[in-house]
């Protein structure tokens, strides 16, 4: 029961700070402001979780193009960690290199979990129709994603079903990058 316990905190902390490492690397990347100022209004929160892990490893990582490599690496660290004190929790059974595995698909699970959220979001945004700094970020993060689904897929009845398609391609995603790990953690 402990352990059910404290992996559930672990989830929920690592999950928070590497998803907010992540959203910060997909927001720099997508050249989204991230200053309150600027009408972003999660940028603070972002900041507030991250600068204590992205800021030093900006001193040694440099980005690359676009990519903001301290933001991922601080993502995976986090992930790292959550599941070194699961692995030493758990006696040190298994090998240690199950930890970077675990850590990998974690950070997938990560993006599609968060990815997810997104479009939930931002369906529901588009059905109220408010005009808001936050629906307005939902829009910038979703779109790029939901475009070329659109491209393929045309209205049906006035209504745009692309956020549904992707939410079922993000599950069958999810349901193979399982099969995957599984598979991975095997060849160890």
């Amino acid at each position: 029961m402990l352990y059910q316990i404290t992996s559930l905190l672990l989830e929920v902390a690592a999950g928070l700070i590497a998803g907010m490492c992540l959203l910060r690397l997909y927001m720099q990347y997508q050249r989204i402001p991230m200053s309150a100022r600027a009408g972003n209004p999660m940028g603070n929160f972002i900041f507030a979780l991250t600068d204590w892990l992205v800021l030093p490893l900006r001193k040694v990582l440099p980005a690359m193009g676009r990519w903001d490599t301290a933001s991922l690496v601080g993502a995976f660290l986090v992930q790292l960690v959550r599941f070194a004190l699961l692995w030493a929790m758990n006696g040190f059974a298994g090998g240690a290199l199950s930890l970077l595995v675990y850590a990998v698909f974690g950070l997938v699970y990560l993006c599609l979990y968060g990815l997810t959220g997104m479009v939930i979001v931002y369906a529901v945004l588009s059905w109220v129709q408010t005009q808001s700094a936050v629906s307005d970020l939902m829009e910038r993060l979703v779109m790029p994603v939901l475009i070329p689904i659109r491209r393929v897929l045309p209205l049906v009845g006035g209504v745009d079903l692309s956020p549904l398609v992707l939410l079922v391609l993000l599950q069958i995603l999810g349901i193979v990058l399982g099969s995957a790990q599984t598979a991975a953690l095997m060849l160890l």
